[in-house]
């Protein structure tokens, strides 16, 4: 913790490496995300519907509430993890704070809606189908320019080590 808080990591070859191969890791997530999502949906809300509730012309069955415990039981503690480790990094990107607060509102949100949505318009409402798109492309966008700005701050050549400071000799 004490490499992330100062900084330090980016000058400790290990935490460098093992943070880029977390990176590449997750950069394969995020582009699993769009295949999982567009094998089965669209960006269209008839397309969303039609998933979740079923369609009578593409032959399908609505989605059960025990399917979707069961996804939404693994989503939600693998995206409270990916979001924790990816916005913990940007808390020390050097930006402002309102910036960094946004960012951090905005990731954790669009992941909380995604999930939302799915049972919003199952058993609720089709009409919460814009929320699907709106939140998956947001959630999208937000993990792409994390894992971005981590990739590139990590392959930026080390900084410096400060030279200690001589206090001059008192006589």
């Amino acid at each position: 913790m004490k490499y992330m808080q100062n900084g330090g990591f980016q000058n400790n070859p290990m935490m460098r490496l093992t943070l880029l191969w977390t990176g590449v890791l997750l950069t394969g997530f995020w582009i699993t995300n769009f295949y999982f999502y567009f094998s089965k949906m669209g960006l269209t809300p008839a397309s969303i519907v039609a998933y979740y509730n079923g369609s009578e012309v593409l032959f399908t069955q609505p989605r059960t509430f025990q399917s979707m415990l069961k996804v939404t039981h693994a989503h939600l503690p693998m995206m409270a993890i990916v979001m924790l480790l990816l916005t913990h990094l940007l808390i020390f990107a050097p930006m402002v704070d309102r910036v960094k607060i946004l960012f951090i509102s905005l990731g954790f949100g669009s992941a909380l809606l995604n999930e939302m949505a799915g049972w919003l318009i199952r058993f609720v409402h089709p009409g919460f189908a814009p929320l699907k798109i709106v939140s998956f492309l947001t959630l999208q966008a937000i993990l792409a320019y994390l894992l971005l700005g981590l990739a590139m701050y990590l392959l930026r050549r080390p900084m410096p080590e400060p030279t200690p400071r001589r206090t001059p000799r008192r006589s």
